[in-house]
C-alpha cells in the first residue's frame, strides 16, 4: 500500500519556516522534505483587507519570495499564523512583558487562531486559511508569569503554545483544529497536496 500523496514522489518537497513545530506536524504527512534556509520577508500588510484574510495574504508573500529561488521541480510550503482578539491582530511578543500583557488579555475570553498556508508547485501559488476558536479559562497573574518565565513564549502568535503547560491548564475550549492552532492545519494541507 503506498502513501496516499505518492503524487508528490515527483517534486522536491521543501518547507520554508524555521518553526519545529510546521516541520513536527507536516512530519505526521509521511512525506519526505527539507527545511529551506529563511529569506527575509517583510511581514506587513494592507490595512484594508479582512484580519481573517491576513496570514493567507502573508503566507502568500512569504510563497512569492521563496518562488524566485525554486526550481521547477520544487515544492514550497510557506505559512503564517495570527491571533485575532477584539478586533486586532495579536503577532509575535516583542518581549516577556508583552508576553504576559497578551496572556492577560486573553484570559477568560475567546480568541481566532487563524493560519495561512501557501503551496508553490508548477510556477503556481495556492493558497488556503483556517481559523479555529480557543477559549481561555480564567488565568492567574502567577499561572503567566509562570508560563511565560518557564516556557519563553516569544516565538509564537499571541505568546502561547497550545500544546504547552498553558494549553493544558488554561484552554477550557476549542472549535476548530487544534493542530491550526499549533502552526499548521494538517487536514487542509493535506487535501491540497492530494489534488496537485
Amino acid at each position: 500500500m503506498e502513501n496516499p500523496l505518492e503524487n508528490l514522489k515527483r517534486y522536491n518537497v521543501k518547507l520554508a519556516s524555521a518553526s519545529p513545530r510546521r516541520r513536527e506536524l507536516l512530519g505526521m504527512l509521511g512525506i519526505e522534505f527539507e527545511v529551506m534556509r529563511g529569506i527575509e520577508v517583510e511581514e506587513s500588510y494592507p490595512s484594508t483587507i479582512a484580519l481573517d484574510y491576513v496570514p493567507e495574504y502573508l503566507a502568500r508573500k512569504k510563497a512569492a519570495a521563496y518562488a524566485l529561488q525554486a526550481s521547477p521541480d520544487d515544492l514550497i510550503i510557506t505559512a503564517d499564523t495570527v491571533v485575532i482578539l477584539g478586533g486586532e491582530v495579536l503577532g509575535k511578543p516583542k518581549s516577556d512583558e508583552d508576553a504576559r500583557l497578551m496572556l492577560k488579555l486573553m484570559s477568560n475570553r475567546v480568541h481566532q487562531v487563524v493560519t495561512g498556508v501557501a503551496v508553490v508547485a508548477d510556477g503556481e501559488i495556492h493558497s488556503l486559511s483556517a481559523s479555529t476558536f480557543v477559549e481561555f479559562a480564567p488565568l492567574t497573574e502567577e499561572e503567566i508569569i509562570w508560563y511565560v518565565d518557564q516556557y519563553r513564549p516569544l516565538d509564537k502568535a499571541g505568546s502561547y503554545g497550545i500544546q504547552e503547560w498553558i494549553g493544558a491548564v488554561g484552554v477550557s475550549r476549542i472549535d476548530g483544529s487544534f493542530y491550526n492552532v499549533m502552526g499548521l492545519p494538517v487536514h487542509r494541507l493535506y487535501t491540497l497536496l492530494k489534488s496537485l
